[in-house]
């Protein structure tokens, strides 16, 4: 392996002392400019990067910003949603020349663990939070250790912090970009009602989610106003794993009264649906309607194309990415609310058939 340069290297090949180099990199007075030029010069033939660690230990920012994700590994290499996100940020970041840290841990513990190293080892200089739960312990912590966040997703209230004696007193600073599931599910209730469809199942995701919890109450809610009761439209969760997305369609395809419409929170439970729907010999949308929640090119290569919620999933990134920045920079935190998704009907949503609605 290549050993990485030093300061001492530049020092060798510019023909001047370690000092001098130290000076020349750190833009501080005490060598002429033609001698700064020339060091920057060999430093940048020999490849030499600033040490991010020293850096931060010296009060300099680190460079980067970190983002932790507490998922099922095996839910993540099928689902589009974080791919696109994470894009979107990295685009900001690169164009920033900020590093993105990431990292995949087990459960929200773990994650917290993270914040702790990341602030003591002062690897960050913040954090990008997804998947807000209920009574979410993370922005209280994140206050605690005086590490910048902004959440992706409407935080929900969390429990008073406990004192943490290894936590900077700090006031918290977070902010929050969020996008509108509630009215998301309005819209898709909207259309599967307006089609005539009376029993509608929503196969959700993770249980504990705070988002997850918002479409729910959005779908009850929304179902109520219509005159639909909780033996007519519900929810049950699953992993978003294309694996609990068809176990659960089984499972309600399979009742005594099925549904004639189900939603599912990602495109990969909702292709993997529609197989099953196929190999019931159910026909989509003639017996069966299916929306996905986010769009994809699963969702319009598979056959019948899936009505879907279109919403720029990159673009939520990016904007998470520059309030970060801009908390970085001094700016005060904040709440930015992402652009409206809108629902796409295509080949997979029609009218049930008049002798399964009563």
């Amino acid at each position: 392996m290549a050993r990485r340069p030093t300061i001492k290297d530049i020092a060798r090949q510019a023909g001047v002392s370690e000092s001098a180099v130290s000076f020349a990199l750190n833009d501080r007075p005490g060598v002429s400019q033609d001698t700064r030029a020339r060091i920057r010069r060999v430093a940048e033939e020999l490849g030499w990067q600033p040490n991010s660690a020293a850096r931060a230990l010296s009060g300099e920012r680190s460079g980067a910003v970190g983002l932790v994700l507490a998922r099922p590994a095996h839910t993540l290499g099928v689902e589009s949603f974080f791919l696109q996100l994470v894009s979107g940020i990295q685009e900001v970041l690169s164009a920033a020349r900020t590093a993105l840290l990431f990292q995949v841990v087990e459960d929200i513990d773990a994650e917290c663990a993270v914040y702790r190293r990341w602030w003591a080892e002062r690897r960050v200089d913040g954090v990008l939070v997804v998947d807000p739960r209920m009574r979410d312990p993370r922005p209280a912590l994140l206050g605690q250790l005086g590490l910048p966040a902004v959440t992706i997703g409407e935080p929900e209230p969390e429990p008073e912090p406990r004192p943490d004696p290894v936590a900077a007193s700090a006031p918290a600073v977070v902010s929050s970009v969020r996008a509108d599931d509630a009215g998301a599910m309005a819209r898709v209730l909207d259309h599967l009602h307006g089609l005539g469809h009376r029993r509608i199942v929503h196969i959700a995701g993770l249980p504990g989610l705070a988002h997850t919890v918002r479409r729910m109450d959005s779908l009850r809610t929304e179902a109520a106003r219509r005159g639909l009761g909780p033996d007519q439209v519900r929810s049950v969760v699953t992993d978003y794993s294309d694996a609990e997305g068809a176990a659960a369609t089984r499972r309600v395809l399979a009742e005594p009264r099925p549904p004639t419409a189900l939603v599912y929170d990602n495109d990969v439970m909702a292709v993997a649906g529609s197989a099953v729907a196929a190999e019931l010999g159910i026909p989509v949308p003639r017996r069966l309607s299916i929306v996905a929640w986010d769009d994809s090119a699963l969702c319009r290569v598979t056959h019948p194309r899936l009505t879907a919620l279109v919403r720029d999933t990159a673009g939520f990134g990016r904007l998470a990415a520059e309030e970060l920045l801009a908390v970085l920079a001094g700016g005060p935190p904040g709440v930015r609310v992402s652009e409206q998704p809108r629902l796409e009907p295509r080949e997979s949503t029609a009218p049930p058939p008049a002798h399964t609605e009563s």
